[in-house]
């Protein structure tokens, strides 16, 4: 029990700086006169005033976390932020219920970017901006800036850093404090962030649009401060650019650094998840076009190449931002480029799904097994470039795939039995958990997620968050050995 408050403590210290991030909508309201600045006053107060009682409530029970006690303040902490985040999206959108604004601010913060809105070219700025401040924190933001800042405030992050990083990057410290690592990762997201803004005005987009897209992109997230999504604007340099970025964003972000700090360009080429993603894009780009031109969908085969790339790009990295209405598109496109967002993005970076790094020790113990059932006494370690991989990461490896498959399973029966159709259930769902945004026929990229009942949409809210924290944080807490002393 006093690990359960101590753990309630520091939720109070994540929602009292939360009352931050609203200092970016608030600002903007002010630059454009928005009658919208109450209602982010307001929300931001009401975080800190809600994380500081929270605080002084529990103030006697403050203490140094366990390891275990980390995947207890993930979950809590996005759950909190996201009910946080819904105040100002229920006082500014009129007719908006608890439901609709809980699933938007957790597609926010998951870096999902389904959405239950419509009308964003008319919608406050202010409100706009922090649809996508939220995509942006969720991203790298919430993780590195937790571990950066709390230890501050006397309580380390390390705990949290564990339970939230996926793969190999829980192991591999860039500097040598949890502290450190995680402001060198803030400071490469960051300017990333910065450098993909300019690019995109220098491209066309004005300054809001540039920053709400670079928020986007460098989060993964598919939100968009247009209906029509990039689509909008027309333009192959603005979907040249964005492409760029979601393939940076796809990387992880350690060697980005890595490659940052040493003036090394050779470090992407010795890392495998990011040759592997190269591949399957590129590879599946020249299929995915061919397929597309013999259909007769556009006039000639560069246009047909441009709408491809752009899109099966977006959608492989998890990204989810559109430039054109890819469901009537022959079967197979749109199939291939959602099945691309399970295995694509890299360990380390703001993408969702498998993971590359699981993909390739699923593939590579696929293959020792064969070669152990015709020489069952051959010693054969698995190996990823160059490094045996231990068998415990492969058990956790091939434990994590269990689970990923059975929760897209369970939820998409449970929308079959709300009576969703096949193809809006199954893609609504993996879409989610891929934390990619747009699925098919009902929830494609033509539309959204308003048209779903208030169960569905609790479905595809969960199954967002589990793709986020990566399922087993969640999970273990509802296993007995986990609250066992």
């Amino acid at each position: 029990m006093r690990s359960l408050i101590s753990v309630i403590h520091l939720l109070g210290s994540v929602l009292a700086l939360f009352a931050a991030l609203f200092l970016l909508p608030i600002g903007t309201a002010l630059y454009y006169h928005e009658a919208a600045i109450s209602a982010f006053l307001t929300s931001a107060l009401l975080s800190l005033i809600v994380g500081l009682l929270i605080r002084a409530a529990t103030q006697r029970f403050r203490a140094e976390l366990k390891p275990r006690d980390g995947y207890l303040l993930v979950t809590l902490t996005w759950v909190a932020l996201t009910v946080m985040a819904t105040v100002p999206l229920l006082l500014l959108v009129p007719g908006l219920s608890f439901t609709r604004a809980f699933f938007e601010a957790m597609s926010g913060l998951s870096t999902t970017g389904s959405t239950v809105l419509s009308g964003l070219d008319i919608l406050p700025r202010a409100l706009v901006l922090w649809r996508h401040a939220l995509s942006w924190l969720g991203g790298l933001g919430l993780i590195v800036m937790a571990v950066a800042i709390l230890p501050l405030l006397g309580i380390g992050g390390m705990q949290m850093y564990r339970a939230d990083a996926p793969g190999p990057i829980k192991d591999a410290k860039l500097a040598p404090r949890i502290m450190h690592t995680a402001r060198l990762l803030w400071f490469v997201y960051a300017g990333l962030t910065a450098a993909c803004t300019l690019a995109l005005r220098a491209a066309g987009m004005n300054w809001f649009d540039a920053l709400c897209h670079a928020f986007s992109v460098l989060s993964l997230g598919a939100f968009s401060t247009h209906d029509a999504s990039i689509g909008y604007y027309h333009s192959p340099l603005i979907e040249t650019v964005l492409a760029v970025f979601m393939v940076i964003a796809a990387v992880n972000f350690a060697t980005h650094f890595l490659a940052l700090r040493k003036g090394e360009p050779g470090t992407y080429a010795r890392d495998p998840e990011a040759r592997w993603m190269l591949f399957w894009i590129v590879l599946s780009g020249v299929i995915v076009s061919i397929d597309v031109s013999a259909s007769g969908t556009y006039p000639d085969f560069l246009t047909t190449a441009r709408y491809v790339g752009f899109n099966l790009v977006s959608m492989a990295t998890t990204c989810g931002l559109v430039s054109t209405d890819y469901s009537h598109w022959p079967a197979f496109a749109p199939m291939w480029m959602l099945f691309l967002s399970c295995l694509c993005a890299s360990t380390g970076s703001t993408g969702g799904g498998i993971k590359m790094f699981r993909s390739l020790v699923l593939s590579k113990q696929s293959i020792r097994e064969m070669y152990k059932l015709v020489h069952p006494q051959a010693v054969a370690p698995l190996k990823i470039a160059g490094q045996m991989v231990p068998n415990r990461v492969v058990d956790s490896v091939l434990a994590f795939i269990f689970l990923y498959f059975i929760t897209i399973v369970v939820l998409s029966f449970a929308l079959l039995m709300s009576g969703l159709d096949l193809t809006s259930s199954i893609t609504a769902i993996i879409a989610s958990v891929n934390n990619v945004g747009p699925g098919l026929n009902r929830v494609g990229p033509g539309g959204n997620y308003s048209t779903l009942s208030d169960f569905q949409l609790w479905m595809c809210t969960a199954a967002m968050f589990l793709g986020r924290v990566e399922i087993f944080t969640v999970l273990i807490l509802f296993t007995p050995a986990y609250w066992r002393k």
